[in-house]
């Protein structure tokens, strides 16, 4: 996790949405999120494609953030060429469900 705690807070976070946006902070991984809710077992490739302006460098190191949170999970194949498939695990599934709100929300402001 690259995101920190705020400063000045030795007990860390003080509520449950700062524990979440210190998982989902960034510009990215709200629709990484997305992207695996979409369609499960989905390549790098496949990600880079429905997240569109993202940057290789930029996925990469948020899959792995994503990861080292649990809320994404890393398949690695062994086969040639190698295949590596990404999936949300069940906290990352919770996750994009307390989600779905926010979403909605955005649909109806874009929609006014």
């Amino acid at each position: 996790m690259t995101t920190l705690n705020r400063p000045g807070r030795p007990e860390g976070h003080v509520c449950g949405i700062d524990t979440a946006m210190e998982v989902i902070g960034g510009k990215w991984k709200v629709l990484i999120l997305w992207a695996l809710h979409d369609q499960p077992h989905r390549r790098f490739g496949e990600l880079r494609r429905l997240v569109p302006g993202v940057t290789e460098k930029v996925l990469a190191s948020h899959l792995r953030e994503m990861e080292d949170d649990g809320i994404v999970r890393r398949v690695s194949y062994d086969e040639v060429p190698p295949r590596v498939e990404y999936s949300l695990t069940e906290d990352g599934t919770r996750l994009n469900k307390a989600l779905e709100p926010l979403g909605d929300w955005g649909r109806e402001r874009a929609a006014r």
